[in-house]
């Protein structure tokens, strides 16, 4: 399974569905660095089937996804897609690959789609002055505390593991964004 945020719940994906073991990634789906996907991959055998929810749970696009499914049936797991009601196994039909490419090019095409509205949204906001951006997760004591550590020599880095951001993020936080669209710098 795999939820895009901390926030989001990932029960509703396999729920009624018989499992040995959950492998459950919060992390986006374009993000390389999956741990639960890397523990399952270490985890199942030959012999053992993998349940994910649907093909845009596993991976990232339709290249990763068709190298997923062909390192796992290669090694003689099988996997089921419950959504896509599909099923592989390495002796799959040439119907059967040209479904996993459909469907996971279906899936790709979607989430472009999403991210396409999602920016003329945004942007239509911006020019209505309604959008504030996302929540900060930093309060002014915890900013001070970041300027703190930064001028004590601290690398960003570490500062930002410290304080449970991103890096890029202690980024924005250091150049914020005017609403003109000039960009402030800070001498931190």
């Amino acid at each position: 399974m795999r939820v895009s945020t901390v926030d989001q719940n990932p029960d509703r994906q396999l729920e009624g569905v018989a499992l040995d073991r959950v492998f459950t990634d919060k992390a986006s789906g374009k993000d390389t660095n999956r741990p639960e996907l890397d523990a399952l991959l270490a985890y199942v055998r030959e012999g053992d089937t993998v349940v994910v929810h649907s093909m845009d749970r596993l991976a990232r696009n339709l290249e990763d996804l068709r190298r997923l499914v062909r390192e796992l049936t290669g090694r003689g797991v099988r996997i089921e897609f419950v959504k896509e009601a599909l099923t592989f196994t390495g002796e799959d039909t040439p119907m059967a690959t040209l479904l996993l490419s459909l469907m996971g090019a279906v899936a790709e095409f979607e989430r472009a789609l999403i991210r396409e509205r999602q920016r003329e949204g945004i942007a239509l906001a911006k020019r209505r002055g309604v959008y504030k951006g996302g929540k900060r997760r930093l309060d002014e004591a915890k900013m001070g505390e970041l300027e703190t550590l930064l001028n004590m020599g601290v690398s960003k880095s570490a500062a930002a593991r410290r304080l449970g951001i991103s890096r890029r993020s202690v980024y924005r936080y250091l150049t914020p964004e005017q609403p003109d669209g000039v960009v402030a710098r800070h001498g931190v």
